[in-house]
């Protein structure tokens, strides 16, 4: 069996970054605004790249130079060797020009490893779509300076969507991953799709005392952008089976939930019970009542093991 639970909600992205320079600087574009659609690779903002332009030249004549003596440190150690072949030579000269060489084999290295890094860092200044997304916020402006990593622009993925629904905690959370959800437009009221369940918060939010539970839309139409819709959603839980009993026949036994079974006679006993859920009026028993068992449905505070009662009620199966 399944209980369907009716829920309100929001449709988000399922993937979102908040997105910003990887170096400071000051803002001289800002090319996109909220609810614009981007592509892969699509420049959104940019900083002032001056000290970058410097830099990279900078480290591109270090580049020139360390290349120009390695090539002096290979002709000097091709003369030496030749020098040697032929006898006017040495064997320390020749050695002194081979770690010339690598020295300056190890200078253009690490020219080049800086040539890169200018290059990246003159990149960097220009923040671009890492796919194809929605702009969902931009948060500066240009003229701004803005710190490293500060949020400049967030983006929504373009494909991709889930209702977001608050939720009282039930024991039927437990098994709600996959269950299936239909879903229906508030503010478009012929909006119908289906999704099913992918996450469930593992605590519930002091701040509303509910918990937040996902689930990803198999068929979101492409017409229309959903981002931000309100919906009703009916989550269908597996619910499994049960007895219903009045609320007022549930009691206490050390702790633990409990309810007064009828014996034979009209006397009572105090029985241990597992509720499945609750429900308008009634509660669903997991375990501990049997169908056709009597259950006292009222005046449980006035009762004792082995008192005769009249008018109970029974248990009936759901």
């Amino acid at each position: 069996l399944t209980f369907d639970a009716a829920l309100t909600g929001t449709i988000v992205a399922k993937d979102s970054v908040d997105i910003g320079f990887r170096l400071g600087g000051r803002i001289t574009e800002v090319s996109v605004r909220e609810g614009d659609r981007v592509a892969k690779g699509q420049a959104l903002a940019r900083t002032d790249p001056l000290q970058q332009e410097q830099a990279l030249r900078v480290a591109q004549a270090a580049v020139a130079s360390a290349e120009a003596s390695q090539a002096q440190a290979r002709q000097a150690l091709e003369r030496a060797d030749a020098m040697l072949r032929r006898g006017v030579g040495t064997r320390a000269a020749l050695d002194g020009a081979s770690q010339a060489l690598s020295a300056a084999t190890g200078g253009l290295t690490q020219a080049r490893t800086a040539l890169g890094q200018a290059q990246r860092a003159l990149a960097d200044t220009v923040i671009r779509a890492p796919s194809d997304a929605i702009v969902t916020s931009r948060k500066a402006e240009p003229g701004q300076i803005v710190g490293a990593a500060q949020t400049v622009i967030s983006l929504a993925s373009a494909t991709g969507r889930e209702a977001v629904f608050l939720t009282p905690d039930t024991p039927l959370l437990r098994d709600a991953i996959g269950a299936p959800v239909s879903l229906s437009g508030i503010d478009f009221p012929g909006l119908r799709m289906q999704a099913h369940v992918t996450e469930i918060a593992p605590l519930v939010d002091p701040a509303n005392g509910s918990v937040t539970l996902r689930a990803e839309i198999t068929d979101p139409p492409t017409r229309i952008s959903l981002l931000g819709t309100a919906i009703r959603g009916a989550v269908h839980y597996p619910a499994g089976s049960g007895i219903a009993v009045p609320w007022t026949a549930l009691t206490a036994a050390e702790g633990e939930p409990a309810v007064w079974l009828v014996e034979a006679g009209g006397r009572v006993r105090l029985t241990p019970v597992q509720i499945e859920r609750f429900t308008n009026g009634t509660i669903i028993l997991r375990d501990g009542v049997e169908p056709g068992q009597v259950v006292v449905g009222a005046g449980s505070q006035l009762l004792y093991p082995g008192r005769q009662v009249i008018g109970a009620t029974a248990g009936t199966e759901e």
